[in-house]
């Protein structure tokens, strides 16, 4: 869609899942360190969870582009026009990351799959959207072509990232640096939104003036420091209380041994008073 929603729309989607995940990873790193085999199963059925909503997050992008008031309603092309292509390159996006969703729970629900197949599609997908944007903007204003291709950084940035964790999987640092760029491409698809299309009538860019290509260039960077603040923020916060809810959690699980045993012991007691 070309107008504010259809940024809004898969930028909130970047964001919710970037913002999980750096939650996620740093609670997985730190309670498997040291302990590799505990909470396993645990983590399979929240990676299923997970994929099953990217999946719907991704059938919601599809019907919305397409069945937008204005959108193709599936249709391609009609005399000898072809019909909303922007709204098709959204849909072919969103086509990609619901076959990613759905090779994740392939991943964790189908023993047979191959490890790092997951990673690998997910790398494809984001190879496609970056390749999908590259085309995308082609005889538009230089602020609209310029705007797009900042994207593009985060897009074959995260790639990369996850075509390396095919062979390093759950390596943290990559996990936390594949997060932080996910982060960036939710928030930098608002950014486009509102500098293209301005909502509740706001005045326009002028997208011929080089001020504002070297404005939006400091806004990408400030931006990705928001986005690693995020990060850092969160891996900090998981990494102070994680320890303080195991060990109030360690508390009830002790206390209700107590009592436990205090209650068998009565009833033995009992026991041998009958006796």
């Amino acid at each position: 869609m070309a107008n504010f929603q259809g940024h809004a729309l898969p930028g909130s989607f970047f964001l919710i899942v970037g913002l999980w995940w750096s939650v996620k990873y740093p609670l997985k790193y730190f309670h498997q360190k040291g302990k590799k085999s505990q909470l396993v199963h645990y983590y399979q059925r929240l990676e299923i969870i997970e994929a099953a909503i990217r999946t719907l997050f991704s059938v919601i992008g599809i019907l919305a582009e397409q069945f937008v008031p204005d959108g193709p309603h599936i249709h391609l092309y009609h005399e000898n026009h072809w019909i909303k292509l922007m709204n098709w390159q959204h849909s072919t996006m969103y086509l990609f990351f619901a076959i990613s969703g759905i090779t994740d729970m392939l991943t964790y629900l189908v023993t047979h799959v191959p490890l790092g197949v997951d990673r690998l599609v997910m790398a494809v997908a984001a190879f496609s959207e970056g390749f999908l944007f590259y085309h995308h903007v082609h005889n538009r204003p230089p602020l609209d072509q310029y705007i797009h291709s900042l994207l593009l950084c985060a897009v074959f940035g995260g790639a990369l990232s996850i075509f390396l964790e095919v062979i390093l999987r759950d390596n943290i640092v990559l996990e936390l640096f594949r997060t932080s760029l996910v982060i960036l491409q939710g928030t930098w698809f608002w950014q486009i939104g509102f500098v293209l299309f301005p909502p509740s009538g706001a005045p326009a860019w002028d997208q011929q003036d080089h001020a504002n290509i070297m404005f939006i260039t400091m806004c990408f960077c400030w931006h990705y420091a928001a986005a690693l603040c995020i990060v850092a923020v969160n891996y900090s916060l998981v990494y102070c209380l994680l320890p303080r809810l195991k060990r109030h959690g360690g508390e009830i699980i002790g206390i209700q041994k107590l009592k436990s045993d205090h209650t068998c012991q009565k009833a033995l007691l009992s026991g041998s008073d009958e006796e």
